[in-house]
């Protein structure tokens, strides 16, 4: 299939505003795809490349060659390019990529080179999200959309998910099962103002978890083999060897566990969760007093309500500590069907207490009310209420577990950043935050902030954001809008100055989001339903 047919299709599902037609063009392309040429062309419809790392920047796309005046580009020529670039190494690789790099632009007529910039930065913004997509590859194999959405949950990749509906359809999709080793994309919380609101949705009796301050984690282990992936199913392992150590001693063959990481001090209290995230970020431990935290092992359920697990009387530990709350599959039995009772039941059999979160069962309001008050006077997040008759809803974000925190807070993403002046001087400063617009698959700015900032985060923001650049015009740097920062606000406000008609009032930096993606960032319509005074509806 020639490259610029892809190029057209990308710049038609751009200019088209209705969800049908996006498929209809999406399908077509795709139903064109030679079998070798379907996993590049379906990430090339979903605006990124097949290959991860390619060590081609922003500064590389700046100085192209003129365009071709004739397209003679395939996908597979084109993802042959792009898998030459990804593999220079060693002396003089510079060079060499810089010449790789010029030879692909050279040879791309003009929207062919405007779809390769956008697939290298990064900021192809044509609404063919992995959502759309999926009903896409549903609609091109002609096999039932649920099929292919249950495959991709389950299999984290929506490539190898087109070429198994595209090359077996329904049969060979039937056959992507739960696999130990293959991260699946972890059930997300609804958000509630309170109790009451979460129990109204869950029912009663419910469950209520203690929501720590740590970073999802999901245990993969295998025998001795032990994988952990993060929120966003970047394989961590390296990074977290008390982890590691803490799943081998388990009495189980095989598991997929769901749970938390998260550092503690000496009294078993959560550190910053900066210092839990940075720990993660590096595989090293934080200097200081975390460098040195331990949490002591062993004592009552009302301990472990409150503090998630990590009192418990007895040996002392060190360094980052899982706490898992559910189970997904056991020696050879998925679970992901099963209700959360049973899973949560499984999981008491094979895990300690001390490494499982804070969970009490209530019925009435003021039960759940006194352990989310308990959670938070331990230093933890909040509570996450959940139905117990539920099943784990691989992906999804619904009403079986909702979160309660004691503030409002959403998840946004930098879009520029500010050169500081007077004791900020030298430093980037003021945050440009956005919120995800899930028709465009952009972003929509709310408003500024350098409220909270301490002098660490200055430094750490300065160096990543310089990193990000995309623009500087000597005050404000853009950057690529990919940094989640979450951020804390005391009401939502109507105003005509942002384009999209609110603004937060008296946003401040609560901690940056390094375990969750742009692509999971609150949405514009979030943020909406909380000017109107009504709930937020579900992130799309």
């Amino acid at each position: 299939m020639r490259f610029l047919d892809i190029a057209a299709t990308s710049a038609a599902v751009t200019a088209t505003s209705g969800r049908k037609a996006k498929i209809g063009l999406l399908a077509d392309a795709l139903r064109r795809l030679d079998p070798g040429e379907i996993v590049a062309g379906a990430a090339y419809l979903a605006g990124e490349l097949r290959q991860r790392q390619t060590g081609v920047g922003y500064a590389s796309l700046r100085d192209l060659p003129p365009p071709a005046a004739e397209a003679t580009l395939t996908v597979a020529a084109v993802d042959e390019a792009i898998a030459a670039l990804s593999t220079v190494a060693g002396a003089g690789s510079q060079n060499r990529r810089r010449q790789l790099l010029g030879s692909l632009f050279s040879a791309a007529t003009e929207p062919e080179q405007k779809l390769l910039t956008g697939l290298f930065g990064g900021e192809l913004r044509q609404g063919a999200q992995a959502g759309l997509l999926a009903e896409a590859v549903a609609a091109a194999a002609e096999v039932p959309s649920t099929l292919v959405r249950r495959a991709l949950l389950l299999s984290g990749d929506l490539k190898f998910v087109a070429v198994a509906a595209l090359t077996g359809g329904a049969a060979a999709l039937a056959e992507i099962q739960l696999r130990v080793g293959t991260p699946l994309s972890p059930m997300l919380a609804g958000s509630a103002p309170d109790v009451a609101a979460a129990l109204l949705a869950t029912g009663a009796p419910a469950i209520v978890d203690t929501k720590l301050d740590g970073i999802r984690i999901q245990v993969h282990r295998s025998g001795d083999d032990v994988a952990v992936f993060s929120r966003s199913l970047d394989d961590i392992t390296a990074r977290l060897p008390e982890v590691v150590a803490a799943v081998r001693e388990l009495p189980l063959r095989a598991a997929i566990l769901d749970g938390e990481a998260m550092l503690t001090d000496d009294s078993g209290r959560p550190r910053p969760f900066q210092e839990t995230s940075s720990r993660a970020a590096t595989g090293r431990a934080a200097t200081g007093r975390a460098a040195t935290s331990r949490a002591t092992v062993g004592g009552a359920a009302s301990n472990r309500a409150a503090t998630g697990g990590a009192v418990v009387g007895g040996a002392a530990v060190s360094g980052l500590r899982p706490y898992f709350f559910d189970l997904l599959h056991l020696d050879g039995t998925d679970l992901l069907d099963e209700p959360g009772r049973t899973r949560w039941a499984a999981l008491g059999d094979v895990v300690p207490a001390a490494l499982t979160v804070g969970r009490s069962e209530v019925e009435t309001e003021e039960q759940a009310a006194a352990v989310f008050a308990a959670a938070l006077a331990a230093g933890q997040e909040g509570v996450v209420i959940k139905a117990p008759g539920a099943p784990y809803d691989v992906g999804r974000r619904g009403a079986a577990w909702v979160k309660v925190k004691p503030r409002h807070t959403l998840d946004l993403v930098v879009l520029a950043v500010e050169r500081g002046s007077g004791r900020r001087r030298g430093w980037l400063s003021n945050l440009h935050l956005g919120a995800r617009d899930p028709r465009t698959g952009g972003f929509v700015m709310l408003g500024k902030t350098f409220k909270g900032l301490t002098d660490e985060l200055l430094r750490w923001q300065t160096e990543r954001f310089q990193q990000l650049a995309v623009s500087d015009d000597g005050w404000v740097v853009r950057v690529h809008p990919e940094q989640v920062v979450e951020i804390a606000f005391d009401g939502v406000q109507t105003s005509t100055r942002y384009p999209g008609g609110v603004a937060l009032r008296f946003a401040r930096v609560l901690r940056y989001r390094d375990d969750k993606p742009a692509a999971e960032a609150d949405t514009i319509d979030a943020v909406r339903a909380l000017n109107t005074g009504g709930h937020p509806p579900d992130p799309a």
